[in-house]
């Protein structure tokens, strides 16, 4: 079992924290700032460059977070708030990501959610600085922090269509 949640803590972790790479900079294949500005903009988002910095922090932070295994419940709360935001942008086109929908957004948040409520594992930071094992019950209020979170996020920023 420690061995698969080491494999998805790394997978799962890299992965948000990739894509958090790719919107603020040229590294992974990103277009850099001014593009991931654009990309919020075209999304409908105020703020440009502070939304695109703001969600690529918060990309990279929980998803490092997340693979080391460190403060998994906080980790997994950031994870699913900016999945979120992703989610309710690619809702409009359905599940499927060939369709430019929801899936891979969806796969990362029930990801994280999974990560908090199995703990991170024996091979962990948590468990290395005396943290785990977290309770179960945790995960409720990560998923409606994470949720919440996500949501609000939608709300303060995204302006209505015209």
């Amino acid at each position: 079992m420690d061995t698969g949640l080491l494999v998805l803590r790394l997978l799962v972790g890299l992965l948000i924290a990739g894509h958090g790479v790719q919107k603020i900079s040229t590294h992974l294949g990103g277009r850099g700032l001014a593009a991931g500005s654009e990309e919020f903009r075209a999304d409908g988002f105020r703020g440009g460059a502070l939304t695109a910095l703001a969600a690529g922090a918060g990309q990279i932070g929980s998803g490092l977070l997340l693979a080391a295994g460190l403060l998994t419940p906080l980790a997994a709360t950031g994870a699913i708030g900016v999945m979120t935001v992703a989610l309710t942008v690619k809702r409009p086109h359905g599940l499927w990501v060939q369709n430019d929908g929801y899936e891979y957004p969806l796969v990362l948040i029930v990801s994280a959610a999974a990560l908090a409520a199995t703990g991170p594992g024996a091979w962990s930071l948590d468990r290395l600085i005396g943290l785990t094992p977290y309770p179960l019950w945790w995960t409720v209020p990560v998923l409606a922090a994470g949720i919440g979170s996500g949501l609000l996020t939608r709300l303060a920023l995204h302006r209505p269509a015209s």
